[in-house]
């Protein structure tokens, strides 16, 4: 997997993934950006969070659920000194369907964190990351 990060102009920069896509990345006002995009760290926590809501969603599809909207909340703690690294992540799933069961739902969450999200397992190496979910029925 290849990325190509380039510098436009303040604290702005273009990240072109692999795949062609291409997205804005810039900083607060304060540090000479624009706030035009987001920061490199939500990047992170959106890319581990976009990870863990797909293999949810494709666990419980193939668990024959109806999942009808699948959303991940993510709150994340930072240090307050620099690196300014994550120090505790808090997903909450919110499973919307018909029908959804409980231990479906739990055992989407938990192979995902456990076993196929790749960017939680690594970033759960450094940081405390914990999960819950909720379940809305749409009967």
């Amino acid at each position: 997997m290849d990325v190509r990060i380039k510098w436009v102009e303040g604290a702005m920069f273009l990240g072109k993934s692999g795949s062609g896509h291409t997205v804005v990345m810039d900083g607060a006002p304060a540090n000479g950006g624009r706030n035009l995009g987001p920061r490199p760290m939500e990047m992170l926590l959106t890319g581990m969070g976009g990870c863990t809501a797909f293999d949810v969603k494709m666990i419980l599809d193939k668990a024959r659920q109806q999942v009808t909207d699948c959303v991940a909340e993510i709150h994340a703690e930072r240090a307050d000194e620099v690196p300014a690294v994550f120090t505790k992540i808090h997903v909450h799933f919110i499973v919307s369907g018909k029908g959804l069961t409980d231990k479906a739902v739990a055992r989407a969450v938990n192979l995902s964190a456990e076993k196929y999200c790749s960017a939680s397992i690594m970033l759960s190496k450094a940081v405390e990351i914990t999960h819950d979910y909720e379940i809305v029925d749409v009967a």
